[in-house]
C-alpha cells in the first residue's frame, strides 16, 4: 500500500512542475495585452513605429531569420553593451521576455492584439 500511494504521490509531484512550466510560457491575457503595448511603444521608440528599424535595427520576421528565440531572449533581458538597447530584466520575466522573443520571430508583433 505504501509503495502504491508513494507512486502516486511521486506521479503528482513530476507532474506539476511540466504543468506549472507549460502554463509560464504563455502570460495571462492581461499580461499579454501589457507586453504588447510596450514592445509597439517602448521598443518602437527606437526600433520604429512598424518595428522596420530607427535606432535600433529592424524587428521584423525576415530581419530576424536565423536568430534563435534564446539569443532574442537573452538580449531582451541583458540588453547590448554599447549600444542603446537597455536591458529589460527588471521589468520583465524570463518567460514574458521568451513569449516577445517568439512573438517576433513568428512576425506577429504588430499584428497581435493588444
Amino acid at each position: 500500500m505504501r509503495r502504491v500511494v508513494a507512486s502516486l504521490l511521486l506521479g503528482a509531484v513530476l507532474a506539476f512542475p511540466l504543468r506549472s512550466a507549460a502554463q509560464d510560457l504563455q502570460p495571462s491575457p492581461e499580461r499579454q495585452r501589457v507586453l504588447i503595448h510596450l514592445l509597439r511603444q517602448d521598443c518602437g521608440s527606437c526600433h520604429g513605429l512598424h518595428l522596420k528599424g530607427g535606432l535600433g535595427p529592424a524587428l521584423t520576421r525576415s530581419a530576424l531569420a536565423g536568430r534563435s528565440a534564446q539569443e532574442l531572449t537573452r538580449t531582451i533581458l541583458e540588453g547590448r553593451p554599447g549600444t542603446a538597447m537597455p536591458a529589460w530584466r527588471t521589468f520583465l520575466e524570463p518567460a514574458e521576455a521568451r513569449w516577445l522573443a517568439q512573438l517576433l520571430l513568428d512576425g506577429n508583433a504588430l499584428t497581435s492584439k493588444p
